[in-house]
């Protein structure tokens, strides 16, 4: 591929970028007010780092500052509309206005929030102002960030109101304006609660971790191995997008940004090897939105659930592993199969790496990802493992000098850090309004009981069913964490009532809250790789939903059964586990062969339907049914090789 054809595609994610992420439209200052922000960007940086590991600091005051730094920011670095120019000197005189309100706001509870809270929480009418400017600050903060998210937050809180007037069980008697206030800003349900508590902890800190990882080189690592893994098999740069946004989406856990930075070097290559466009941009859609649920990062939400169980982040991180790994094998094996199905070669090996001289260039930069697990293992806080792997990645880069981070590097690691924890930060803010709301109305067992007298003997697959599309368009459009917190409060309360445990009920609505990314309408990763390759942004997205199908399929496996997420449950075995992956592993292949048209050769249709018999049979975790699903799997593969070796023989007496 030409450096011509290379800016092209980076020039058109670009332009995609800015048109569905807020976050590539960020301003640009020059002279004193550029020096000022970023400074003050490397200071919040400074502050967070401090206070999440050796700093004292009551809770609430260190998510009232981070909401202080989040709002000044938004204001500073988000433009009002998309039409406002990106390049200034200073910014708008409304924005000064609005920062100083958030700064006014939030300080003041700072002040006063321990004298209200002694008093059982009774404000007067001027704290009632100061929160309803809070919340008028926060919402239009949200709009420049999450847009789809602010609408949705204010459907929420005008249910506040407008609920006793909705008969049945979604109705509520009403509340009073002080009483929402106070729920939304004075306590800790609201936009001080869960969802700004995580984002001033894990997900700055995680993203900060991940820019240091980004100017470290850790990515051109990421993309040189896997080119010397796959890059020379059948379909090799496919493989390579779906094994590199797989370890980069784990790490930002953004999947539009994702295919934006990985998807205008491997859509264009794939496009090259012979897949057709749509396919090449479904590849990269999928891939990195699986990231998001990948471990041992996880982009941050597993810590946030972890949080929510009040388990330890690795009983998280190992449940979520035969999830994440059936979904990637249904990737790879998919990419595969269409590969043979096109007579697709792989990359030639003069420009494919040497892996020795990779692992010995840059093997080093994965050190700090080394340290990070280890730590987590032996029982460290996920925020003390944090900070210590990112002065690990620091100390790693200068063990080669061609790594090694230079003073204006780091600078620029804290600065992009700082910056890309903003988006997540504040759409974080603003689902406090949501939680407040469902807290507040009782919303979540109210949608619970609903559900349940709908769905017949409360049936775990019907529930999951109801419970699976409300996730997805609670997610739709929403930041991977921010979609999972939002989820979490409306959707696990139903699962929990249909006697789910709460480790599978979270994992079910964190993996659909994700998989929104990749579903239409709206499908926000497709519709940006499709940009980039050129291709129907439709057809792009029902194909990515066809290569995740066993991302759709295995959250229904495990809720009946949680013997597909390590640990969940006490009565299993290792042995068991591991049965289960075995099998679970001949099920997935069987699907997407199904899928595919291709096992050892190409499937006809009967062949195929059988296939599509052979694979639930195996995913469910039965040794019966596994039995069986491998009786039919071997029956077609035997069949296949038969006619196979038959193919071989008449083609040796023609010639």
């Amino acid at each position: 591929m030409s450096e011509e054809k290379l800016s092209v595609e980076e020039e058109t994610a670009k332009k995609l970028l800015e048109e569905k992420d807020s976050e590539s439209r960020l301003r640009n200052y020059s002279g004193p007010m550029g020096i000022i922000v970023s400074v003050c960007l490397c200071l919040w940086t400074g502050f967070q780092l401090y206070y999440s590991t050796v700093g004292v600091i009551s809770a609430i005051n260190l998510r009232a500052f981070h909401c202080i730094f989040l709002l000044a920011f938004t204001f500073l670095l988000y433009p009002s509309f998309k039409s406002q120019k990106r390049n200034r000197k200073f910014p708008p005189v409304e924005d000064i206005l609005l920062t100083g309100a958030g700064i006014f706001s939030f300080g003041y509870l700072i002040l006063h929030y321990t004298e209200i809270a002694q008093t059982g929480g009774r404000i007067t009418d001027f704290q009632a102002w100061v929160a309803a400017i809070a919340l008028l600050v926060v919402f239009e903060a949200s709009r420049r960030t999450s847009p789809n998210l602010a609408i949705l937050a204010a459907v929420f809180l005008a249910y506040n109101f407008l609920g006793k007037y909705i008969p049945g069980q979604l109705g509520h008697s009403g509340f009073t304006l002080k009483r929402v206030l106070i729920t939304q800003f004075w306590g800790t349900q609201g936009v001080l609660g869960t969802g700004i508590s995580v984002s001033a902890t894990y997900i700055f800190l995680f993203v900060v971790f991940g820019s240091f990882l980004k100017h470290s080189g850790f990515s051109k690592f990421i993309n040189d191995f896997s080119l010397t893994l796959v890059g020379q098999t059948p379909g090799g740069p496919a493989k390579v997008a779906v094994l590199a946004s797989a370890l980069m989406g784990m790490i930002n856990g953004s999947a539009v940004a994702n295919v934006a930075t990985t998807g205008t070097i491997t859509i264009p290559l794939m496009k090259k090897t012979g897949y057709k466009k749509e396919f090449a941009a479904a590849v990269e859609a999928a891939a990195s939105t699986g990231g998001q649920f990948c471990p041992p990062i996880m982009g941050a939400v597993g810590f946030v659930m972890a949080e929510f169980l009040g388990m330890s982040y690795t009983a998280v991180m190992v449940a979520s592993i035969l999830p994440a790994f059936l979904y990637y094998l249904g990737l790879l094996a998919a990419v595969h199969f269409e590969s043979k199905r096109l007579g697709l070669s792989g990359i030639s090996k003069e420009n494919i790496p040497d892996c020795w001289k990779v692992i010995k260039q840059q093997g080093h930069l994965v050190l700090p990802l080394v340290v990070l697990i280890v730590m987590m293992c032996k029982g460290f806080t996920p925020l003390l493992a944090a900070v210590i792997s990112i002065f690990v990645t620091v100390a790693a880069s200068w063990i080669r000098k061609e790594t090694r981070m230079t003073p204006d590097k780091i600078i620029a690691a804290c600065i992009e850090g700082a910056r890309g924890a903003v988006g997540v930060g504040v759409s974080c803010v603003i689902i406090g309004v949501i939680i407040g709301t469902v807290t507040l109305t009782s919303l979540g067992l109210s949608m619970g009981y609903l559900i349940l007298n709908v769905v017949p003997n409360n049936s775990i697959y019907l529930t999951g069913f109801l419970v699976m599309i409300m996730s997805i368009i609670l997610g739709m459009g929403v930041p991977g964490v921010a979609a999972y917190v939002i989820v979490q409060a409306v959707a696990v309360p139903v699962l929990l009532k249909v006697g789910i445990s709460p480790l599978p009920a979270h994992m079910f609505c964190l993996i659909y809250a994700c998989l929104s990314n990749i579903t239409p309408p709206v499908a926000i990763s497709c519709y940006v790789a499709s940009g980039i390759a050129g291709s129907n942004q439709l057809k792009t997205g029902l194909l990515s939903v066809r290569l995740g199908l066993i991302g759709f399929l295995i959250p229904f496996f495990f809720l009946a059964n949680p013997v597909l997420l390590i640990g969940a449950s006490e009565s299993h075995s290792i042995w068991v586990s591991l049965w289960a992956l075995l099998t679970a592993s001949a099920g997935t292949l069987t699907l997407v062969g199904a899928l595919e048209g291709w096992l050892l050769r190409k499937a006809g249709w009967i062949e195929r339907i059988i296939l599509l018999v052979a694979a639930p049979l195996m995913l469910k975790v039965d040794v019966g049914t596994d039995l069986a699903g491998i009786g039919i799997l071997c029956g077609v593969i035997i069949y296949q090789y038969i006619r196979n070796s038959s193919d071989k023989q008449k083609e040796a007496l023609i010639s």
